[in-house]
Formats: C-alpha cells, structure tokens, sequence
C-alpha cells in the first residue's frame, strides 16, 4: 500500500525558513511584529512547501470562523440570486466567506437553524420566501446573530425585504394618474410571500382612494398562466390597466390580449415587477417596479458582521423600488 503523504506543519516550515514556529504563526497572521523580509522568506517555504494554515484550528483559538451561513429556501427564486451578489460581496469586503444551505421541503426555521448552526459560521441570513410555522416563536441557537430577508417583522431579530406595499401602491398612483378609472391585478399565488403582500398593497391602495378592487386572477409565477389572465381580461372592454406581480405574468398577459384583439399600450396599459425582461426579450418594452436586491443582501451581511451597539439592535428594514418607464402604459388624459 502506498504511504499516506506527509502533512506539513509549522514545524517543518519554520525549519525551511530558517525562524521560530511562533514567527511562522505570526506571519500567518500578517503580525507587524514581523519583518516584512522574514515575512517574505517565511511565505516562500510555505508555497515550496505546500503549507496550508489549520483556519480551523485559529478560528477555535479566536472565537470566530469569518463565515457567515446563508438559507434559502428557494435559491432559484427572482431575486435571490442578486441577494446572494450582495451577500458575497459584503462578505468579502470584511474578508468573510459565505457558507450557502438549501431549507428542506417542509421548512422551518428551527429546522434549518439546527443544520446551519452545526457549520462553522458567526451568523446566519434566512432568505424567506413563505411563511413558516415558527416564524414568530423562532430562536436561534447559540445566540447566533441572525437576520431573516422577509417583510413581515420579527418580536426579536432583525428584518428587511423589499417594501411590497410600497411597490403596490407606486403602481397604483402611477396608473390612476394617468387616468385609468381602476387597477386589474394578476397576483402570484398563495404561498409567496412577495406575491400576497403585493396583492394586499393593490387592495388597500385602491380602498384607500374609494375605489372597489376587481376581481383578482391568480397566477403561478408563469407566463402561462399570465396569458391565461389575459384571455379573460380581453374578453372585457372596460379594463384599461392590468399589474402584474411579475414580469413573465405580465409578457404573457400581453401576449394574450394582442392575440384577442387588445393592444398595448393603445387599449390596455400593462405593468409587471423585476424590471427582468428587458435582458432576454428585446421586443417587449415592459414598464416595470425595479429593486435593487444587492442592495438588501449587503444590508443583511453589515448588519451581522456589526459589532457595534446599534448594529445589535434589532431592525426593521425596507427597501423601496421604483418605477422603469418603456412603452407598455398609455395615458388616457
């Protein structure tokens, strides 16, 4: 049988480099206690030799890993993925690493906190997409600074998302101020969270203003069954302005109205969320609610790496979108 290779150790550096083990970890370390012509010499036995730092080792002596632990729930979900940008690119900026775990299929917190917690990380970052059972009554373990990217609000931890209602209500104002007499609303389906907030902020936008909202359509996120909502919104020649809780809704709400008669924006003015299209489908000038989710990541990851009083305080945060103007609303004044 073939001997188990060598592994090198501080000893074996130090012997090659001429100097103490003590220097070797300090210049493992960068200390400025070392001179920076032994640092050079101590670095250059390390790649001859193929030393490799036990981090392990340093992170148990100092109480912290450098890593922080993120949860999706659904890592192909619009958004997540710039989030995770956001959450890389803070890290890193405060030399962090980011450990990445995927919630199981019937997910809780608590659950999922338990696998995370069991990783070497000084924090975690749950990125909700649907309301969990234990949302309220979660606790992490260990006293883990955590932060949940969700809307609703914490008793304990700090939250942030993008603000919903807010986006709603932007739409809203923006149609009615170019004289549509009422809002159609192609909501996301019941389990998302993004989804029925934006339903609820439609709702309350147009009660607040005295008007009755219309019957919703409910799609799945696809452009399917957007095109299926279109078909019935054509069918009815007094809807003037269609929002839909995504981009893909709203492509395929477009498509089924031109396909029955209906065009946009002359007959009907359309609007969608994500602000995505525009990337993969240049023929359709989509007026879309834009946010920025690098944005909310970084947030997330400064707020854990904070060691400060305030950045100890819980918080709730919310991120505001804005409107990108093409050609999918007409003004009716």
């Amino acid at each position: 049988m073939a001997a188990k290779p060598h592994r090198v150790t501080v000893t074996d550096v130090a012997r090659a480099a001429g100097v103490s083990e003590q220097t070797v970890s300090r210049t493992v370390h960068d200390s400025p206690a070392v001179r920076a012509e032994t640092k050079e010499r101590v670095r250059r036995a390390m790649r001859e030799l193929g030393y490799r730092p036990n981090f392990a080792g340093q992170s148990l002596r100092r109480g912290r890993y450098h890593t922080l632990g993120v949860v999706m729930f659904d890592i192909t979900a619009t958004g997540n993925l710039d989030r995770l940008d956001g959450f890389t690119r803070a890290a890193e900026k405060s030399g962090y690493a980011i450990t990445l775990l995927r919630a199981p299929e019937s997910p809780t917190l608590t659950e999922a906190a338990r696998r995370m917690s069991a990783l070497p990380v000084d924090g975690m970052i749950f990125c909700l997409n649907r309301m969990v059972d234990d949302f309220y009554d979660f606790r992490p373990p260990f006293d883990l600074k955590t932060v949940i990217i969700t809307m609703k609000e914490h008793p304990v931890l700090s939250t942030g998302d993008n603000d919903q209602h807010r986006c709603s209500r932007d739409v809203v104002d923006y149609l009615l101020a170019r004289g549509h007499r009422t809002v159609h609303h192609i909501a996301g389906p019941l389990r998302s969270l993004s989804g029925m907030q934006r339903e609820e902020g439609w709702r309350q936008a147009l009660a607040e203003r005295g008007i009755e909202p219309p019957a919703v359509f409910r799609g799945d996120w696809s452009s399917a069954s957007g095109y299926e909502a279109g078909v019935r919104l054509a069918s009815n020649p007094k809807v003037t302005a269609v929002y839909a809780s995504n981009d893909a809704m709203a492509y395929g709400c477009i498509r089924a109205l031109e396909a029955n008669g209906r065009h946009v924006p002359e007959d009907v003015s359309v609007i969608g969320v994500d602000d995505v299209l525009s990337a993969i489908v240049p023929d359709v000038n989509l007026t879309s609610v834009r946010f920025d989710n690098r944005q909310v990541g970084l947030w997330a990851v400064e707020k854990i790496i904070d060691d400060s009083p305030a950045g100890s305080q819980r918080e709730h945060r919310l991120f505001q979108g804005h409107i990108v103007e093409h050609e999918s609303v007409r003004s009716l004044l």
